[in-house]
């Protein structure tokens, strides 16, 4: 259950950042407005409503840029849209063009994973584009989940496409999502297998990388707190070194140190093949887990190791700080 309170902003901007997953807590003036709070210290104000049997959570806005007495008027206007029947759509509507729909109206993610999505759906959904979504069979969708080699690649696609149909049905298009006859992927996960010891070991191993370019990069993996994709497309003009931020994010001390110590001249900070950015040293990469004892760690494992063990805060400094602690209580 929701803890529940009169929401004033004084509460609301003192609220922490859970360690895992993510609070909810309720307003008392308005019940039906809840806000959730995420372990990045964001947070939403949002109402559920239940729509042909199914529970939906409507996201109202952000605060604090959405206000708490603009959030509770928002309420009413919100569930009662919510409860209206939704028409029923006799126009036909193929899949490529619904596809595109649902990527304007229901996706949010940055221009490179967006068009990661759009290759990944244009290579494993080509031969459905020109059918009608309302006249796709479950034999058919299964047969285009069945041809994606990797079940991991082969489950999210088939989140995705119980998620467009979903969509289907909210926008009158389908009466029932066809998805829903088909079994579910497992994917069983892979264990992370960094730890305290085994990221020492690894900084230890990068240290001793003779590239400078390359160690300078798998260092800044360590200590900029940030994932590979945004570490080698780091820009020197998105570097603030009076205020010690990038891109309006903080550095922590060791990454202030290593960047200034880095020659800058590139637009790139780590810089790649034909002058282009770093991408994807994967061989560089492999070469210094073997040497550290820990074969089979990624890239991803080192941030996520570090981003479960930092705790969030909005405040910039104190997040500084909070990253100092941590680089500390690992590498004393």
């Amino acid at each position: 259950m929701a803890h529940q309170f009169f929401f004033n902003s004084y509460i609301l901007d003192s609220l922490p950042a859970p360690e895992v997953g993510f609070d909810v807590v309720q307003d008392l003036s308005e019940p039906r407005l809840r806000m959730y709070i995420t372990q990045r210290g964001v947070k939403s104000f949002f109402v559920r409503k239940r729509v042909n049997g199914r529970d939906k959570r409507i996201i109202i806005g952000k605060y604090p840029e959405t206000d708490i007495e603009e959030a509770r008027a928002k309420v009413n206007d919100i569930l009662n849209k919510a409860s209206k029947k939704i028409p029923t759509r006799r126009k036909k509507i193929s899949f490529k063009d619904f596809i595109e729909l649902y990527l304007m109206h229901k996706v949010r993610r940055s221009e490179d994973s967006l068009m990661k999505l759009k290759r990944a759906i244009n290579l494993h959904f080509k031969n459905l584009f020109e059918k009608n979504i309302q006249e796709l069979s479950v034999k058919e969708l299964q047969y285009s989940l069945d041809k994606i080699e990797g079940r991991a690649m082969a489950a999210r696609m088939q989140e995705l496409l119980q998620s467009v149909f979903n969509y289907a049905i909210d926008m009158g298009y389908m009466k029932n999502n066809p998805m829903d006859n088909i079994e579910r992927i497992t994917v069983v996960r892979r264990q992370r297998k960094l730890n305290k010891s085994g990221l020492q070991k690894l900084l230890s191993a990068i240290k001793k990388e003779k590239d400078l370019n390359l160690r300078s990069a798998f260092l800044m993996l360590v200590y900029g707190f940030a994932p590979k994709t945004k570490i080698f497309k780091m820009r020197w003009e998105d570097l603030d070194f009076n205020h010690d931020l990038w891109c309006d994010y903080p550095l922590s001390d060791k990454a202030v140190l290593l960047l200034q110590d880095i020659p800058q001249d590139s637009e790139w900070v780590f810089m790649g093949r034909g002058r282009f950015h770093l991408t994807d040293p994967r061989v560089a990469w492999k070469r210094i887990t073997k040497n550290a004892g820990v074969p089979g760690v990624t890239i991803d494992d080192v941030y996520k190791f570090l981003m479960h063990a930092l705790v969030w805060n909005p405040d910039k400094d104190v997040l500084r700080d909070n990253m100092n602690n941590l680089l500390s209580d690992l590498f004393a």
